[in-house]
């Protein structure tokens, strides 16, 4: 039995779940998001709480229970609460600049990036450090999707440790060339 899919899913205040013909729908303060369920899997609405159960014991069912359960709670949360990413922006000259439903980005290619931010992701820039990007939205895969694409223009490197990370990730450093003496040689 999987141990994530058994939980049940507490539904916070101000957030109604219902399932439609195999499609489930979750509404809240933030927005609305909709998922079809997979035919291995049923969701059953318990009060204040929600279920995820399977057909059988197949190999697809044990597998999608628990993805199932895990994608209901992460849209619950997204729409009562919602996601964030914060993406940190680290070299010289390197910057970011926030131009409607896009991003101005200059990474030390040769050229500007325009980095367009999809539907439902709202983009903001820390009041303090402009380097810093924050992405919002309801739905967490979308939040952070959006957040790999970025810093995959420009993952850090090792050796300065310049590029696009994620808030407080840390980067391991490499030791560059050791000078070599002319006598070892």
């Amino acid at each position: 039995m999987s141990r994530i899919g058994a939980k049940s899913v507490a539904i916070p205040s101000g957030v109604t779940v219902e399932v439609k013909s195999g499609v489930l729908h979750v509404k809240g303060s933030k927005g609305e998001l909709t998922y079809t369920l997979l035919p291995e899997v049923s969701v059953i609405l318990e009060g204040s709480e929600a279920k995820v159960t399977r057909k059988d014991d197949s190999r697809d069912a044990r597998a999608r229970h628990g993805l199932t359960r895990m994608l209901l709670r992460n849209m619950t949360i997204g729409v009562s609460q919602g996601y964030e990413k914060k993406m940190e922006i680290i070299g010289v000259g390197y910057k970011a600049q926030i131009k409607g439903k896009s991003l101005a980005l200059n990474l030390g290619h040769s050229h500007p990036i325009t980095f367009d931010i999809p539907a439902g992701i709202d983009v903001a820039q820390d009041e303090k450090n402009k380097n810093i990007v924050i992405f919002r939205g309801i739905d967490k895969q979308l939040v952070g999707q959006v957040a790999s694409d970025l810093r995959s223009l420009r993952p850090p490197e090792p050796y300065k440790g310049k590029g696009v990370r994620y808030f407080g990730e840390k980067v391991r450093r490499k030791p560059g060339k050791a000078a070599v003496s002319k006598s070892a040689a």
